[in-house]
């Protein structure tokens, strides 16, 4: 649900090309004010590339991106000096102490002092006096999340921010962006439960090209119920509503669109060990559009 009918994110006929390879096709996407927007996908589907393309670090084949209604081209040192970004990959200098990173990313912006990089480094319990090379992956990532913070963007994309945490540092990543008031939030993730608990909507990539958007809240309030049943003998059930039913190792699974009372029924004539009776995920929906490759 978007909250609000400002703009923040515009792509139109984004395409991107390297040479004869398939980058992005006709990408279309527009993010409000305030939401957090999720982007998933598989390797290869194009998810960096839009992204890197957003940021101007490439340039498009053909199409147009605006971001807070200005050229990303155009406009690039403007519309960077209001966004906060965390890469997939951190990259910096070794030999670098992290208070003197954070102290020279804070010298781009006027509005960083002492107070909000000392908040920031306890809040992520991080020692900012020690030497980049000394950390480990899971502590540069930190570095990334506390440097796109620093100075209150009013857009923060966010490449796999949470890759190398551990659960509860995961968790305060979110409580942390909780606390970034009206701030928006463009979050490309393969953690589909991070994406499907954070985010209002989600796009979903494939092969260069948006096949859905869904809205999160609605994924798993339709009637269809996803049912997994532990037996050691294989069921034959003929029921109206069953779809896409599977066996294996002990287990059948299957989703339902119907009167659960009358599958219950049914079920009753069986000798089963146990049963789940599931909402649909947007793993599940991931799933659907690329099979075993999600």
């Amino acid at each position: 649900m978007k909250k609000s009918e400002k703009i923040i994110i515009e792509i139109k006929n984004l395409c991107k090309n390297y040479g004869k390879a398939r980058g992005v096709t006709k990408v279309d996407l527009e993010v409000y004010e305030g939401e957090t927007f999720g982007f998933i996908g598989p390797n290869g589907a194009g998810k960096s590339t839009t992204i890197r393309t957003m940021l101007n670090f490439l340039f498009p084949t053909s199409g147009e991106i605006k971001i807070f209604g200005l050229d990303v081209i155009t406009n690039s040192s403007v519309i960077k000096s209001e966004i906060g970004y965390v890469p997939a990959e951190v990259n910096y200098y070794d030999h670098m102490k992290v208070i003197d990173l954070l102290n020279f990313a804070a010298s781009f912006h006027s509005d960083v002092d002492k107070i909000r990089i000392d908040y920031l480094c306890n809040k992520f319990e991080l020692d900012k006096n020690r030497k980049i090379n000394e950390l480990s992956f899971g502590n540069k990532k930190k570095v990334s999340i506390i440097q796109a913070l620093l100075h209150h963007p009013k857009l923060l994309i966010l490449d796999e921010p949470t890759n190398g945490l551990d659960p509860l540092m995961q968790k305060k990543v979110f409580e942390m962006l909780k606390e970034e008031k009206d701030m928006t939030i463009f979050l490309s993730s393969h953690n589909l439960a991070e994406v499907e608990k954070h985010c209002d909507r989600v796009a979903i990539i494939k092969e260069g090209k948006i096949v859905d958007i869904k809205d999160v809240s609605k994924v798993n309030k339709g009637s269809i119920k996803k049912v997994v049943i532990t037996t050691y003998k294989k069921i034959k059930l003929k029921l109206n509503g069953i779809s896409d039913m599977s066996f294996a190792n002990n287990e059948l699974q299957f989703r339902y669109d119907g009167d659960i009372n009358v599958l219950l029924e049914e079920l009753s004539k069986y000798n089963i060990s146990d049963i789940a009776i599931l909402p649909l995920t947007l793993e599940d929906s991931f799933i659907e559009y690329y099979g075993s490759r999600g």
